[in-house]
């Protein structure tokens, strides 16, 4: 593939190539031992060949939701004996995909068959495609990668490609919109020195919000006083969730710009793409999007359009490990950084640890919630804390998180699907 030096000439790249990016970049071979179509785009080609590096058979034979103090786990059991457990995010409103949908698909099926899963649990249920089909679907394929990696003795990261990387460089997010610019300033001020994190994001704009700020001027005083009061040496990133439309953006854009933030996330709502574009086109600064997305050809698309310049999938909204390392193939492919948008902290951070210790083309920092000093349970290890401005990758088998069994012993069954 023809180099591309830097962000700049990415775009121009990009644009000169036209509607041959795609077969230039994404080639399909005409057939394939596996009798795979000549039109499968190459991102859906096998990626971990979890059959060879598993040598037996996992043959799922019970797939249950448990919930424990707040905390939800998808746990699966093999014919084999080999048990995962995996932490979910918000599960409440898809409970009824999950049990009669998306988990009856996997039962009795071999687990390193993983990726096969994943396609047709869509082809069947593609209609429900979103975050009601896609976070269910997540949180087995993270629980099935727990399974096998304990079945092999070695990390998820190392099934899915090998870690390259044992700890994770972290900017912290998850400021509010209810505070004033300055005490959202002071939040992450103690942020930074708590954690010695080197970046930070900040929410601006109010949400999908039609060009309206959270409160009158609090934009433009919160991305000043941050740039005075933080370091230089600290990277300053801005998320606007949908808030403006183009020619808003474009503004907001090239303050950030004057101010020298790293990154523009989300200026116009998610679906909007021709404003996203016209934003990416108008603008120097690098633009973050993707979070709501989960449609593969989609994010070819946007990709090939040179509408966004750090690809930012969510582990669950795209539907788990297997997707999203089809969005880091085709991000590749075009020279791009995958920074996946991240909301779970904690122990429930292990999915964002392992992609991100064996993903090559990952951001120079992922995504970490933070507003209040961490702490710690005795219900897991490791620990989770972030240090010197990073989070260790677990090195266990699976995802490397270890609850204790009490904990789980007392855990609500929420649903429960055998073969």
């Amino acid at each position: 593939m023809e180099s591309i030096p830097n962000r700049l000439s990415r775009r121009k790249w990009i644009k000169s190539c036209g509607g041959s990016a795609l077969a230039a970049l994404l080639p399909c071979s005409s057939l394939t031992a596996a009798g795979i179509p000549a039109s499968t785009p190459d991102w859906e080609r096998p990626l971990f060949h979890l059959v060879e590096r598993i040598p037996e058979a996992q043959m799922i034979e019970s797939i249950e939701l448990l919930c424990r103090a707040g905390h939800t786990f998808v746990r699966i059991r093999s014919a084999q004996g080999v048990v995962g457990l995996s932490p979910t995010k918000q599960i409440e409103h898809f409970i009824p995909i999950f049990r009669d949908l998306v988990a009856p698909h996997f039962i009795g099926r071999d687990a390193r068959e993983l990726e096969t899963l994943v396609d047709e649990v869509y082809r069947k249920n593609y209609k429900l495609a979103g975050q009601a089909l896609w976070c269910p679907v997540a949180y087995i394929d993270q629980c099935i990668m727990d399974l096998l990696g304990r079945a092999a003795g070695i990390p998820a990261g190392e099934l899915m490609g090998g870690v390259i990387r044992s700890e994770i460089p972290v900017y912290l997010s998850g400021s509010g919109r209810e505070t004033t610019a300055e005490e959202e300033v002071a939040v992450y001020e103690q942020g930074v020195a708590h954690t010695g994190a080197k970046a930070v994001k900040f929410k601006i704009g109010g949400r999908m919000s039609r060009n309206r700020d959270a409160h009158p001027g609090r934009t433009e005083t919160l991305i000043r006083l941050a740039r005075k009061r933080l370091s230089e040496d600290i990277v300053l990133y801005a998320d606007a969730n949908g808030s403006y439309d183009a020619a808003t953006a474009i503004g907001i854009g090239r303050e950030l710009e004057n101010l020298g933030y790293g990154f523009f996330e989300e200026p116009c709502p998610w679906q909007e793409y021709s404003e996203t574009r016209q934003v990416a086109s108008a603008l120097d600064i690098p633009i973050a999007a993707g979070e709501q997305d989960s449609n593969l050809w989609g994010f070819c698309w946007m990709m090939e359009q040179g509408m966004f310049d750090i690809v930012q999938p969510d582990l669950n909204y795209n539907g788990g490990f297997v997707r999203a390392a089809r969005v880091a193939r085709m991000a590749r492919a075009f020279g791009l950084p995958i920074v996946p948008h991240n909301t779970q902290t904690g122990p429930a951070s292990v999915h964002m640890l392992q992609f991100a210790a064996c993903t090559p083309n990952t951001g120079t920092f992922m995504e970490y919630p933070w507003r209040k000093p961490q702490q710690t349970e005795s219900w897991y290890s490791p620990n989770f804390i972030v240090q010197g401005g990073a989070l260790q990758v677990p090195d266990g088998p699976g995802l490397g998180l270890e609850i204790d069994p009490d904990f789980i012993v007392g855990a609500e069954l929420l649903v429960k699907v055998v073969t």
